[in-house]
């Protein structure tokens, strides 16, 4: 998954998707775990695949953050 597709998710979507994608990774090392899973590459991709998802929700978190923090002092500057 690529970060530009991310970028085009609403917060709902990203919130569902690293649940799906947490789940894919748990039943993954469990697979592991049994000696039941082929692809074992795909346990670094999903986990960089949370990393990325997780990330994008903290950006969008700190872009809101900033924007009201700009909106309250261009608030405070005007009085």
């Amino acid at each position: 998954m690529k970060t530009s597709e991310l970028k085009d998710k609403s917060v709902d979507e990203l919130k569902e998707l690293i649940t799906t994608t947490g789940s894919e990774l748990f039943q993954a090392r469990l697979q592991n775990f049994t000696n039941q899973l082929d692809d074992t590459a795909s346990l670094p991709r999903r986990r960089r695949d949370v990393a990325r998802i997780q990330t994008e929700l903290r950006r969008r978190e700190l872009e809101t953050l900033a924007e009201s923090v700009k909106q309250a002092l261009a608030a405070g500057e005007t009085k």
